[in-house]
């Protein structure tokens, strides 16, 4: 009977532990796992933007009328 008690309050331990068991743990553990991929998520998206905004302007040629100090003919 002593035995068949350890085992159970092993099990118990162990399940304490499995996210499969335990809810409260998994679901925090869920929550805060996704919002650092949202996270993460943005700040890649901000990098890529970042890197590529000021990658190969095209040259533009504007009117000389619509310039700041316009130049007329």
């Amino acid at each position: 009977m002593d035995q068949s008690q350890e085992f159970q309050q092993e099990v118990k331990k162990v399940q304490d532990k499995d996210i499969t068991h335990n809810w409260v743990s998994s679901s925090s553990f869920l929550f805060y796992l996704q919002a650092a991929c949202l996270v993460a998520f943005i700040f890649g998206g901000c990098v890529m933007l970042s890197k590529s905004k000021y990658k190969g302007k095209p040259e533009v040629n504007v009117q000389g009328s619509s310039l700041y100090t316009p130049n007329y003919k």
